[in-house]
């Protein structure tokens, strides 16, 4: 399946005919336009780009994307849509960030080579940390040193190192790291990371405003303290069950706190494999089994259940939240070799992508879990776009402040990238 430029949009009609289509949308008031454009998804507001010129002059124009910022920024009409993001691993002149919409069901091409040219020198190993609203975070391994992309301004630059000195690739773990954009909606960001240093938990904090890095010691969280929305969760270390979790926001007294959190029945034999994922303070459980693979004579596993838990209060153990029901599990049950994963909460969905791979052929899963709606799971298809084989994965992140972000004004051209 072909991925699609997200500078504009492929449709079937030919656009006189949408545009004669979109007719009566052009008569009516410019703010009632404007209410009925802000509740539309970044793909949506492409293909009316892309069809009609009076509406590609106003989509384009400052004035609405002032707007939509806004919107973004106070969670707009409805619930943020989430991205799937991938980073294809090619030389820097040939970057792209690979994303993948939900609701349209497809792929899109986010070209950063241009933007990373004068930043990444040739040749550069770069690997994709993180990504919120316009901000696309970036190790490079060569240089050992973090570069933003930021998408609005189509601007790159290097941040200077952490307190922990220059640093590469392998050296940044996903569990242990979050980048937020702040306030939502803007340019300016924060990236916060966990770090175990001389076995004592340290919070590392660089914020964009200022360029400067922050560093603060965990201490021990006394009694078990009412958890925050607001709070940040990072995984400071883990191995199998274990882990040390880093939490800072209210509550913590403006300095960080660390824990270490219990699963319920741990120490228990006979369970499986188990794949841990951290994230935004719930963990989740992935157990599976070895089987013989009739067609290659090898084994291999296969997902045989998905747990997600999550903290009553902070300093507590973890508590099981839900089981993702046996049908789902059975949709996804695929041959692998191995397998990571990464998890995400906002708005009061929990996200669980799992990357597994078998014989070079990449597999990605995607599943939701929905607080405000009794706890529904859902099973998110993700289609294979065609260039997953063999493919060096560097990178993936789950935005959804980046499905309201409306950053391209420019119109299409061949710097935008095509499907490929």
């Amino acid at each position: 399946m072909a991925d699609h430029p997200l500078a504009s949009e492929h449709h079937p009609s030919p656009a006189s005919s949408a545009a004669t289509a979109l007719g009566p949308l052009l008569l009516l008031p410019s703010e009632l336009l404007h209410e009925i454009l802000l509740r539309l998804a970044v793909p949506e507001l492409l293909r009316v780009r892309s069809v009609a010129r009076p509406l590609s002059s106003l989509i384009s124009s400052p004035d609405f994307r002032r707007l939509y910022h806004l919107s973004s920024a106070s969670s707009g009409p409805g619930r943020a849509a989430a991205w799937l993001l991938l980073f294809k691993k090619l030389p820097p002149r040939d970057a792209a960030i690979r994303g993948f919409h939900g609701p349209s069901g497809r792929w899109f091409r986010i070209p950063v080579s241009a933007i990373l040219a004068p930043a990444v020198p040739p040749g550069e190993d770069l690997y994709f940390l993180a990504a919120s609203g316009s901000s696309f975070l970036f190790a490079a391994n060569g240089r050992r040193e973090l570069v933003v992309v930021d998408l609005t301004a189509r601007a790159a630059r290097r941040l200077p190192p952490s307190p922990l000195g220059p640093r590469g690739t392998s050296s940044w773990r996903r569990f242990g790291l979050k980048l937020v954009a702040d306030p939502p909606g803007s340019s300016r960001f924060r990236f916060l990371f966990a770090e175990l240093v001389n076995n004592t938990p340290f919070l590392f904090e660089y914020r964009s405003e200022t360029d400067t890095w922050q560093q603060s010691e965990a201490v021990l969280a006394e009694g078990n303290s009412p958890a925050s929305p607001d709070g940040t969760y990072l995984c400071a270390a883990h191995a199998g069950a274990d882990c040390v979790m880093v939490y800072s926001g209210p509550g913590s007294d403006d300095r960080p706190v660390f824990f270490r959190p219990r699963f319920p029945n741990a120490g228990a034999a006979g369970l499986g494999d188990r794949l841990h994922v951290y994230g935004d303070g719930s963990a989740a459980v992935v157990r599976s089994a070895a089987v013989d693979e009739p067609t290659s004579r090898t084994r291999v596993k296969v997902v045989t259940g998905v747990e997600l838990y999550g903290f009553g209060a902070v300093g507590g153990d973890w508590e099981l939240v839900a089981s993702v029901p046996s049908e789902l599990v059975e949709g996804f049950r695929k041959p692998y070799a191995v397998m990571t994963g990464l998890l995400a909460e906002r708005e009061g969905v929990v996200r669980l992508v799992l990357i597994s791979n078998c014989r070079g052929a990449w597999d990605l899963v995607w599943l939701s879990y929905d607080r405000a709606r009794g706890g529904e799971w859902r099973w998110v298809p993700v289609p294979d776009w065609g260039g997953s084989k063999g493919l060096n994965m560097a990178g993936i992140a789950v935005s959804s402040t980046f499905s309201r972000l409306w950053p391209l004004a420019a119109p299409a051209s061949s710097s935008c990238g095509g499907p490929q």
